[in-house]
């Protein structure tokens, strides 16, 4: 029944392994490169939990920290004709309450295009402690000609971040997002996730369940 653990392929999936444990004990030194190896390799995601996206529901049972301002900042790389922006460029929160913004993608090409988007927090210090739903980022997304899409993220910053003494006064933090085209070739196009009707999906369960799913802290420890 398993016959293939004796075939000679054995050595190519232990050197797999290997490998696999060699670059998470790399990044494991780096949280904020942790995180990044996390998102894109999706190593380390498949537990989860709940939170309301209700404040008031949300704040009747747990603890909120001190206001805190998020700035977005948004770009497209010089060959994408998309035009994308934050529907806020900033929005006041509270360490520890999550809290959901939205982001407006459009092509203003004649033609679909795929692209992908990479994320970055500063200060770098709030990295490790910034927490965010998956979104559209590091995801080979598409627009058809004039689509445009409204894009859900909920975030929040972990209360944990008042205890480390290089991050705890930080105040304000900046999420940035970068759009990038890839190659539109009719299998990436049909591979693609279609960006407009998965963020109206998103964004509908968002209103319908008030509740968002992150990575648990112990996780992304």
């Amino acid at each position: 029944m398993f016959t293939w653990l004796r075939s000679k392929k054995l050595p190519s999936v232990g050197l797999s392994l290997f490998m696999l444990a060699v670059m998470t004990a790399g990044v494991s030194y780096s949280p904020t490169l942790y995180r990044w190896f996390c998102a894109a390799t999706g190593y380390g995601g498949s537990v989860t939990e709940k939170r309301s996206t209700d404040t008031e529901t949300y704040t009747q049972s747990n603890a909120i920290g001190p206001e805190i301002t998020v700035r977005f900042d948004t770009n497209v790389a010089p060959s994408l004709d998309w035009e994308f922006k934050p529907e806020e460029v900033s929005v006041k929160t509270h360490i520890g309450l999550p809290t959901t913004v939205y982001f407006l993608a459009k092509n203003l090409s004649k033609e679909t295009i795929v692209a992908r988007a990479t994320y970055n927090v500063t200060p770098e210090a709030a990295g490790y402690y910034f927490t965010k739903t998956q979104c559209f980022c590091f995801t080979e997304e598409t627009l058809k000609p004039g689509e445009s899409a409204r894009m859900p993220v909920v975030f929040y910053v972990d209360p944990e971040m008042l205890t480390d003494t290089t991050a705890k006064s930080i105040r304000t933090i900046t999420l940035s997002y970068t759009f990038f085209r890839l190659d539109a070739t009719k299998d990436a196009v049909a591979a693609a996730r279609p960006l407009a009707d998965a963020s109206k999906a998103e964004a509908e369960a968002l209103a319908r369940t008030k509740e968002a799913e992150f990575q648990p802290p112990e996780i992304r420890r």
